[in-house]
């Protein structure tokens, strides 16, 4: 049985902001569907009415060539649609199981819950990403005790467990590592050579040309293009993305290279061993961006948490030579240390609160009581302005921004402290390539001024064309150092495979 959808010419307004202006799509059965765009381009508007999250304003469904108007999740489901969404829709508290089928359980004489079909059914699935998550989750584990791979992976087994013709992949490789995304993409291709429509939303240029056959791109609210992936280039993709040409490439400011010589350094640590880390050591100079690579889950977020005061280690860390301890983050605070966590919604934000209280939270105490509220709206506006945030006012929702500028946000709330030492997490992650840009010109900038930072990315490309140095981590260790031109694409990988001494040579 074949299958396909089409949105066409869908509207979406919130009050008095659109959303979409005009969104179109096409997709059928057998083939991938890449869907493109910057944040804030409507490209999750998009999603959320086919999958009846939201309920469109103008336009109209197409499946299989019949109108179709969704008013839930539920009956999108029943028409066949399975959704992997960016933000997870998994209840913390309940299992594995209760989550994929929640609402579906399958019953036993169609009264009573069949709990044993229910584990065997998600054994099965399970099975599906077998030998890329740890030993212990199983279907009785709470999601809650899961890290974000592995919730991710619940989230997609959600997803496909009734069997849909159409499978919205909405940054499902996000908090993916390499393996796991490896197996998602073997999984994608057998959903293809079984007649599934898929539509893969991404913004790794490297997986859209990866697997997808075709792609739409949407800017400000419209579909502007769509083609054959085979017929475009990573560049001219990335140009009908932003409307104008814009330059989608690193540069590494090597401060050797310049002459200026080494500088003091700024952070030290020795002997670093938390739970993950297993004895890291290393040096990170004023103004020097030193990266942190490896597969997902090798130590990197452990070593900035450690460095942060947010979980106990045993080692010794320096700041400007003085021996420092950080049994909390305030500790670390206190020594001009910020950290941005690689997960915005959980971690970085307070989500119902105002731009202007999220981007003020760590700097309260600086405006007096009763509170200077003046000078905090100017303060804010003027990170705002150098961060190039797109919002209506400082006063709406945290919540109303897109993911981009949500990360703004984050990084904005620290800017106002003027860290000597900033600690990244991942923080482009699922942020369009026109707001990567002006972050890495941000990080550059901030390094000019003698700002020490530690950045992990799970984008190799990322650390190859921003840093100065990279610690290659492994099994909760240091296993190379990468520098000036022994930064490349294939010692990375190797030393992140944990490949021999001779491969890395």
């Amino acid at each position: 049985m074949t299958t396909s959808l089409s949105a066409q010419n869908i509207v979406k307004r919130y009050g008095g902001v659109v959303a979409l202006s005009d969104g179109n799509l096409d997709v059928h059965s057998g083939e991938v569907l890449a869907l493109i765009g910057a944040n804030g381009s409507g490209k999750s508007t998009l999603t959320k009415v086919i999958n009846g999250v939201v309920v469109l304003d103008g336009g109209q469904l197409l499946l299989d060539d019949k109108p179709i108007n969704f008013d839930s999740p539920q009956a999108a489901k029943r028409m066949g649609i399975g959704t992997v969404f960016q933000e997870l829709s998994l209840v913390p508290k309940m299992t594995v199981a209760e989550n994929i089928w929640l609402a579906r359980e399958p019953l036993r004489s169609g009264i009573f819950v069949d709990a044993k079909e229910i584990k065997t059914r998600t054994k099965n699935l399970l099975h599906l990403f077998e030998g890329t998550y740890r030993a212990a989750m199983h279907s009785d584990v709470p999601v809650s005790t899961l890290p974000p791979d592995e919730l991710q992976i619940v989230e997609i087994l959600k997803a496909i467990s009734f069997n849909p013709n159409i499978i919205i992949l909405d940054e499902a490789t996000a908090s993916l590592d390499n393996r796991q995304v490896q197996r998602l993409f073997d999984l994608v291709r057998q959903w293809k050579a079984d007649g599934k429509a898929i539509i893969f939303v991404s913004h790794r240029m490297e997986e859209i040309f990866r697997i997808a056959d075709r792609y739409t791109v949407l800017r400000n609210g419209k579909t502007v293009d769509s083609g054959d992936m085979k017929d475009i280039t990573e560049k001219e993709l990335v140009n009908r993305m932003v409307g104008k040409d814009t330059v989608y490439s690193l540069s590494r400011t090597d401060h050797q290279e310049k002459g200026e010589g080494p500088k003091p350094v700024r952070l030290a640590v020795e002997n670093l061993q938390t739970r993950v880390l297993k004895g890291v050591g290393l040096a990170v100079h004023e103004g020097e961006l030193l990266g942190l690579g490896g597969l997902k889950g090798q130590g990197q977020r452990d070593l900035l948490l450690a460095l942060f005061g947010d979980i106990p280690y045993e080692g010794k860390v320096t700041v400007n030579g003085k021996e420092v301890n950080f049994p909390h983050p305030k500790n670390a605070i206190r020594e001009s240390i910020a950290l941005v966590p690689g997960d915005r919604s959980r971690e970085g934000l307070l989500s119902i609160r105002s731009i202007l209280e999220n981007l003020m939270l760590p700097s309260w105490t600086n405006y007096g009581f009763p509170l200077r509220m003046r000078r905090s709206y100017e303060d804010g506006n003027r990170v705002a302005s150098d961060l190039n945030l797109v919002m209506r006012n400082l006063s709406d929702p945290v919540n109303s921004l897109s993911g981009g500028n949500a990360q703004k946000v984050i990084i904005g709330k620290w800017l106002l402290k003027k860290p000597k030492i900033l600690l990244l997490d991942d923080p482009t992650k699922g942020v369009d390539v026109g707001t990567k840009g002006e972050f890495y010109r941000l990080l550059q900038q901030l390094c000019s001024e003698g700002t020490s930072i530690i950045f992990h990315s799970s984008d190799d490309e990322e650390l190859i064309g921003l840093c100065d140095r990279i610690l290659v981590m492994f099994e909760g260790k240091i296993r190379a150092e990468l520098a000036g031109a022994n930064i490349t694409k294939a010692k990375l990988v190797a030393a992140s495979m944990g490949a021999s001494e001779e491969s890395l040579a």
